[in-house]
């Protein structure tokens, strides 16, 4: 995120990290990176440095999937689980206000990829470390939230849908965002009823479902010198394997390059591949959607908000979007 978090001040953030993990800071900096959320770096006065995440997503599935993480790690023995620390209280998470959640990470050395498909090299150690988290399902299982296979942001959406017939006022990108749904509602509508046939086809398979990280793109991937680990564990779910693994396909490296979008159907697709990805790009379309609606400014995320939502519904020229990782 280029902009801050609205409401939140960093003398709470400063206040929090020494009442829930004892870090006394020194310097907090700002990192406009990722998609969702809220990041920092925090120097304590021993010099030690750590990663700050704050999020703004329900509190109880957040608090699941930080637990999973963190039992992956730890009891699983997935090193490549990079997981939150636990505050002095044993939380993975802490509130801050009623708006915003808390999680302190290590700040482990290394290059983080960036949104688009996985390169050629990686495919192999990328399987190997999903075949993995897939494998260790048992350990999280009774922990882990499980995918409900809804559609995020659905609701909005349709709102949005049945609004185009009058003036959106909510800020200075709202209404090229109305006129541009308005152009592509059929398309929006045609891939809604897609993804409801998909639905059903991927619950039936819910007896093979594994833990799963949920956005396995480089973006989420830190290359580090004993090899590559995953971060960002907001999304993990008891879910389909697809959920990963379509990650590692073509279907994904095409709306990644921007050879494909909402206007690329499903046919010659697996199920489990082709639901992930129309559920990806109408999750994407809701999001930026709802975010062009409410109250915004002229700033930076505002107008990729709607770049993004450009690409997605007009012919695939180039990359979609920036990606979700948080």
């Amino acid at each position: 995120m280029r902009d801050r978090p609205p409401g939140l001040a960093e003398s709470d953030l400063i206040s929090a990290l020494a009442a829930g993990w004892t870090i006394e800071t020194r310097s907090l900096d700002y990192l406009p990176v990722g998609a969702g959320s809220y990041h920092w770096s925090a120097v304590d006065r021993s010099g030690d440095t750590w990663f700050v995440k704050v999020d703004k997503t329900g509190f109880d599935d957040l608090r699941r999937s930080m637990e999973t993480a963190l039992t992956l790690h730890r009891d699983a023995g997935l090193a490549f689980v990079v997981a939150p620390v636990p505050a002095v209280d044993g939380a993975v998470l802490r509130r801050l206000g009623h708006r915003y959640a808390l999680a302190v990470f290590p700040m482990i050395e290394g290059v983080a990829g960036e949104f688009g498909p996985h390169p050629d090299a990686d495919l192999p150690e990328m399987t190997a470390l999903l075949t993995a988290l897939h494998r260790a399902t048992d350990t999280v299982a009774h922990l882990a939230p499980r995918d409900d296979l809804r559609l995020p942001g659905r609701a909005g959406l349709l709102e949005a849908l049945a609004d185009l017939d009058r003036p959106w006022t909510s800020g200075p990108h709202a209404e090229p965002a109305r006129h541009l749904l308005g152009r592509h509602q059929d398309r929006i509508r045609r891939r809604l009823a897609d993804f409801d046939r998909l639905a059903h086809l991927v619950g039936e398979t819910a007896a093979d479902w594994v833990i799963t990280h949920g956005e396995p793109h480089p973006g989420n991937v830190l290359r580090t010198s004993g090899g590559l680990r995953l971060i960002d564990w907001t999304t993990a779910r008891i879910a389909p394997p697809a959920r990963d693994l379509w990650m590692l396909t073509p279907a994904f490296a095409g709306l990644t390059t921007g050879s494909a979008g909402l206007t690329t159907g499903s046919a010659g697709l697996p199920s489990g591949i082709a639901f992930h990805r129309v559920r990806w790009v109408l999750a994407d379309v809701a999001a930026f959607t709802a975010d062009l609606r409410a109250p915004h400014g002229d700033g930076a995320d505002a107008a990729a908000a709607l770049r993004y939502l450009t690409a997605y519904l007009a012919k695939p020229r180039r990359s979609p979007a920036a990606g979700r990782s948080e």
